[in-house]
């Protein structure tokens, strides 16, 4: 049958095709995706010599583009559309509910560019309602659903020579499983052959034009259909409905319209029937909180006194449509009788029963019956059942089979936990359990289905999982483990366990077994069993409705996992004989499964989980013009689940660790294979686990250098290690650089950083636009790989690695506190340059581990010497964090919660080291004391020898001495700087020589603030005016805004636990507060006032030249996860995004060799001083005008020529004696007018 002719009206095959809406293929001509740089930011960072940032991160990015963010890989079984930026980072475009498995861009014969199709287990694409298939549009972001389809799609093919999209996977639609075809813009369309009897995972295009289906069936969709053998086996539950009446008799005991439930004796009597008044048309009703498609109506009509129901109709609700049934007359024996308006029943009371069997399938949730004619003096019934042909198990065990029926084995389930009803909404075909989970009531909890199964056989098993967004639940929703047992023990493989994420936005269908499934039985119940999947977050939502299981048909002759379909052959061959395809799969054990397949060089290579012992392979072969043909060594020796092409390369990924005959060493899950020469090929020694998908990449390799790479995905967490290279640890990914023949991660380049895994690729180009890639997946890519902290670059402002050998140090039982915040401190906190003499080194302190350039391993502190990386000496307890640094000659101050033992004396809090002797200096000061000792700041007096060191933070005591809170070290010994303060401080500057600041969580003189200033020439401690009452709490950060620190900007927490930024000008004692653009969750750590090369507009927070550096963990609003952020008076603009992990990263501060290089306070220039200046400019320029002239001059007679002066001097007084002595001072006497204007 040729494709054109598919919907013609002959094409009987094609009858049912679902029509759609138009579709606008009308594409601009632009690049694929649009992409708007955000301004450069205009640092002017010249002043202040050497700047970096520290931080808690692994992988960190410039904010450049709009659509950067810093979200991480998702956890939650979603997964999204990504495209690259110019800058090589990636950017998601469209998100998902669930995975996206497969994508292809769909060409018209003409050229048109319809969009991209994606397929998945979803039941949203970007906010749209789209059950696991959908058009994207890569230019507009705009999702069509292509609404037809329930279940999951594995695999797609998109055919420009015949308009065709063939689509694989396990679900229903159109009338067909597993393999539907949707054709033009017209829409869903069945194959000839009405798809597939099991899943399929993989369609390609053969060399000659054929499409060839892979998967783990065994027979055509057109030749399984299988009618059980008893039909109608489920009973739907009427007992528990909602059951009304019209018309009914006012006679005891004939009133109940519930009478007629579980009655299936036809007995008459009162109890037994519900009767009509007399001479009365009237209605039964009943309305049920669950959906259904009945295939069977039974009904007992009544003989009491002579009364019968003769005629009726039955209206499905809330369709409010008249069902046609087809009947037997009982009285004539005649078959296939149709009715609809006026269905008969008898008067015979040798009729038990009549059975009106449904002409349509309606899906419906009550249903009535009118009466319109009776026999005697009214009508009414004995009874009432309804009957499908589908096998449900409800969670809510009131709507399986009605125990009343006294079915041997009805179906049911028994739910064990905090489980509650939830009400079916109009998006849900009926009511649900639902359980909100946390550590306390999570053991236990579970839902084990019982389906009636009356007809051994193979089945295709489905569960249904409500949308979360009917009750709200999206953000909660958890991840279940549903395990199958499904025939008896000596079945192999059982029971099956498969994990669903819940996250689904609608409703949504998992196949989760296809096969065998034994009868109940006294010894034996097929069981499905939905349990909480352990470890996660703590309070999660999980919610149980039904499973399915729909019998299926066995066996087509021939078919075993491959079948090749010719879309140009007007006739269907079901002989299978004359395909190579169909052969090669004949000639595989049964239950072949073939996973993936892929054409390279007009050979096409099928992998997968099978064997064949005839030719002596396993799990991969190839076909080329002839028979199959095994792969070097037999090929693999387990299962193969990806093959990608690149470079006449193929690149394989699966389950395997070595090739069949164990010849081939390095194989572990991931290979390559090289088709010309026929061998294999390693990469590097392979991974740790399974690899479920391999995909190709563009990376920017070296910066701004991209080149395709091989990214391996999948169930590892190493890299194996090989020759030199130790073992990697990653999240199952992993990068393979092809041009260097080695794992990205092993390069220890200035690289992307990539993390999360990607499903798909696909090549998108349109007419007049460039090819681009479009990926499926979860991903979070930065600029670089970099361990906690980078250098800060300007014009143009760039950042750079600071490689100190920094490893992540994972959170637990033994990580530090911040003193005030009650954070957890990982990463670099505290950093320092210093240079003193020869000396000049930088000092980087927190709570991580590195590694020494001698390979030693350093805790918490490293210094940078040149090259050369070391550490502190031993001592320090490993458990200790660095929250403070500060120096003074060849002297290191470096306090935090620091613990241990140095030179035979306690450590607390503080330890001096001498970086010149790279020794601990000798003595150490005595050790601070109190409840949760740590240093926040340290500072040294500026222009004060000896050197006088200020302390700050949560302590009581310097050794004996009394010295809460801010302790001075001098001379060697600790001295209490005045009287009255207590609390916890978190930062020290200095106001000009004199005058200290300090910031925290304070108390001076028994009254409460977070800013104090300490007199040094009085000893004296004074709480800054207006602090308790303009400070919303505790001050985590401080930055000075001029020069003498007279005016500052604070940021922390507020009481009720919100970030809070505010300014203090000290010319006027105010404080101003930014209310907006911080959101919650937002952590600030770190301020920081620093220059521009470009003015931003006026406003009264910052000068025009000046911008204010936000460092922390920031929600910033109408964006979302930022690290820092530039405030430039008025709007928070995000600059750097990093992460950590899977997690958000966060920046704690900056640090630079010289200080903020703020001009001189005080206000503007006297206005005499600028007059002076501007005459003294005007003079000059008048100079330079005067020089310019005498210049040009000489220039023009240089060019021109010109006679000498003549040398004779002429008589001066000759001409004397000419001018009239009156002409001279005739007019000195007369008066003079004034000039003319």
């Amino acid at each position: 049958m040729r494709l054109s002719s598919l919907f013609g009206p002959t094409a009987a095959e094609f009858a049912f095709l679902i029509q759609l809406w138009p579709m606008v293929s009308f594409i601009r001509p632009t690049q694929g995706v649009d992409f708007t740089p955000v301004p450069a930011p205009n640092l002017d960072l010249s002043g202040l010599g050497q700047v970096a940032l520290t931080g808690n991160f692994d992988s960190i990015s410039l904010f450049s583009y709009q659509q950067e963010s810093e979200s991480t890989p998702s956890t939650n079984g979603s997964q999204s559309l990504i495209t690259q930026l110019p800058n090589g980072d990636f950017a998601t475009t469209a998100t998902s509910d669930g995975s996206i498995t497969t994508m292809c861009p769909f060409v018209m014969q003409d050229g048109t560019f319809a969009g991209v199709i994606v397929g998945g287990n979803f039941t949203s694409l970007s906010g749209v309602e789209a059950q696991a298939v959908a058009m994207y549009d890569a230019t507009t972001g705009k999702v069509t659903p292509l609404p037809g389809i329930t279940g999951s799609v594995n695999t797609l093919l998109c055919d420009n020579v015949t308009n065709t999209v063939y689509v694989g996977g396990e679900f229903k639609g159109a009338n067909s499983t597993n393999a539907v075809a949707w054709v033009g813009m017209s829409g869903w369309a069945n194959l000839p052959f009405e798809g597939f009897n099991g899943p399929v995972n993989s369609i390609t295009s053969a060399p000659n034009g054929n499409v060839i289906f892979g998967g783990s069936f065994t027979g055509l969709g057109n030749s399984t259909t299988i009618t059980p053998n008893d039909p109608d086996q489920q009973i739907i539950n009427i007992a528990t409905a909602n059951i009304t009446s019209g018309g009914t008799t006012t006679t005891p005991g004939f009133n109940n319209a519930s009478n007629i439930v579980c009655k299936t004796s036809g007995q008459d009597g009162a109890g037994n029937t519900w009767l009509l008044a007399d001479n009365t048309p009237g209605f039964w009703e009943a309305a049920m909180n669950f959906g259904y498609e009945p295939s069977l109506l039974r009904i007992w009509n009544t003989h009491q006194d002579g009364r019968g129901t003769q005629t009726f109709r039955f209206t499905a609700l809330p369709l409010n449509g008249i069902m046609n049934f087809t009947y037997t007359d009982p009285d004539t024996g005649e078959e296939g009788l149709f009715c609809d308006a006026r269905c008969p029943l008898t008067a015979n009371t040798s009729v038990p029963y009549q059975d009106f069997r449904f002409y349509n399938t309606v899906g419906m949730s009550a249903f009535r019956i009118d009466i319109s004619a009776w026999y005697g003096a009214g009508g009414g019934f004995d009874g009432i059942e309804l009957f499908q042909n589908e096998i449900f198990a409800y969670a809510v065990d009131s709507l399986n089979e009605p125990t009343c029926a006294n079915i041997q084995f009805g179906s049911n389930a028994t739910a064990t936990g905090p489980w509650t009803v939830s009400p079916s909404v109009p998006s849900t075909t009926s009511e649900y359990l639902t359980a909100s989970l946390n550590e306390s009531n999570i053991s236990g909890v579970s839902v084990v289905f019982e389906p009636d199964i009356k007809q051994k056989g193979n089945y295709t098993v489905t569960i249904f999982t409500p949308g979360c967004q009917a009750d709200n639940s999206c953000d909660t929703r958890g991840i279940v483990n549903i395990t199958g047992n499904y025939a008896t023990a000596s079945a192999p493989g059982l029971p099956l366990q498969t994990q669903i994420y819940q996250t689904n936005d609608y409703d949504k269908y998992d196949q989760i077994y296809q096969g065998p499934v034994d009868v109940n039985s006294d010894g034996f119940r097929p069981t499905v069993t939905l349990a909480p999947l352990a470890g996660q977050q703590k309070n999660i939502t999980i919610v149980a409705q039904r499973v399915q299981f729909n019998l299926t048909g066995n066996s087509t002759v021939g078919l075993n996992g491959l079948y090749e379909f010719d879309p140009n052959s007007n006739t269907l061959d079901t002989t299978f004989s004359n395909s190579t395809f169909d052969q090669a799969g004949m000639d595989l054990e049964p239950g072949a499964t073939v996973t993936t397949m892929a054409v390279l060089n007009n050979v096409t290579f099928v992998g997968g989980n099978f064997t064949d012992t005839s030719t002596g392979f396993q799990n991969i072969f190839s076909i080329g013009t002839g028979n199959s043909t095994s792969l070097p060594n037999g090929g693999l020796n387990a299962e193969v689940s990806s093959i990608v092409t690149y470079n006449n390369l193929l690149y394989i990924g699966g389950n395997f660790t070595n090739t069949l005959n164990g010849s081939v060493t390095g194989l572990n899950n991931v290979a390559a294979f090289d088709p010309t020469t026929n061998v294999w090929q390693a990469l590097g020694a392979g991974v740790s686990g399974a690899v479920s998908n391999i995909v190709s990449l563009e990376v920017n390799v070296t910066t701004d250098k991209p080149e395709t790479c091989i990214t391996v995905n999948g169930f590892f967490n190493q890299l194996n290690g090989w020759d030199s290279y130790p073992p990697v640890n990653v999240s199952g990914f992993g990068i393979w650089v092809p041009s260097r023949q080695n794992w990205l991660q092993n390069l220890h380049l200035p690289s992307q950083a990539i993390t999360g895994q990607l499903t798909a690729m696909t090549n998108v180009t349109k007419p007049n636009t460039t090819e681009f890639a479009l990926l499926a997946g979860v991903l979070s890519s930065k600029d670089m790989s970099s361990q906690d902290a980078v250098y800060l670059k300007s014009n143009p402002t760039t950042i750079q690695s600071l490689n100190v050998g920094i490893q992540p140090q994972p959170i637990g039982p033994v990580t530090r506190k911040r003193a005030l915040s009650g954070q957890d401190v990982t990463g670099a906190v505290a950093g320092l340059f210093h240079a003193s003499g020869s000396l000049n080194v930088t000092v980087l302190g927190g709570h991580f581990t590195a590694t020494a350039s001698n390979g030693s391993i350093i805790n918490n502190l490293v210094i940078l010497n040149g090259t050369t990386i070391t550490g502190l000496s031993p001592g320090l307890d490993s458990d200790s964090a660095f929250l403070a640094l500060a120096a003074s000659d060849t002297i290191l101050y470096a306090g935090g919660s620091v613990t241990g033992n140095v030179n035979n004396a306690a450590v607390n809090g503080l330890v001096f080291y001498d970086l010149g002797l790279a020794a601990y200096s000798y003595p150490q000061p005595p050790a601070f004391g109190g409840d949760n000792v740590a240093v926040n700041a340290i500072t040294v007096r500026p222009n004060k020898s000896p050197a006088q060191v200020y302390v700050g933070g949560s302590f009581d005591t310097a050794g004996s001495l009394g010295c809460p809170s801010v302790c001075i070290f001098e001379n060697g010994a600790w001295n209490p700087p005045g009287s009255g303060l207590t609390g916890s401080v978190t930062s020290l500057t200095w106001q000009g020589t004199d005058k200290l600041l300090a910031a925290g969580n304070l108390t001076v003189s028994n009254n409460a603030t977070s800013l104090a200033t300490y007199d040094t020439t009085k000893s004296q401690w004074t709480a800054l005016n207006g602090a308790a009452e303009s400070i919303p709490g505790p001050v985590t950060a401080l930055a000075s805004a001029n020069k003498d620190a007279s005016s500052f900007w604070v940021a922390g927490q507020s009481k009720n636990n919100s970030a809070f930024l505010v300014k203090y000008d000290g010319n006027s004692n105010s404080y101003s507060p930014v209310t907006e653009g911080l959101g919650p969750q937002t952590t600030i750590q770190g301020l920081s006032v620093l220059q521009l090369t470009k003015d931003h507009s006026q406003n009264n927070l910052l000068p025009n030249n000046m911008i204010l550096l936000v460092t922390g963990q920031l929600n910033l609003t109408g964006f979302g996860n930022a690290s820092a952020a530039l405030f430039n008076g008025t709007t928070f603009t995000p600059f750097i995004l990093a992460t950590s992990g899977n997690s958000p990263g966060s920046l704690s501060q900056l640090f630079s060799e010289n200080s903020v290089p703020f001009k001189s306070a005080g206000g503007h220039m006297a206005v005499g001083f600028v007059v002076l200046i501007a005459l003294a400019c005007a003079l000059g320029a008048i100079f330079l005008l005067v020089v310019a002239g005498i210049l040009i001059e000489r220039y023009r007679r240089k060019h021109e020529g010109y006679t000498p002066a003549p040398t004779n001097y002429f008589d001066k007084t000759s001409n004397m004696g000419r001018i009239p002595p009156e002409h001279l001072f005739g007019r000195l006497g007369q008066s003079r007018q004034a000039p003319m204007l």
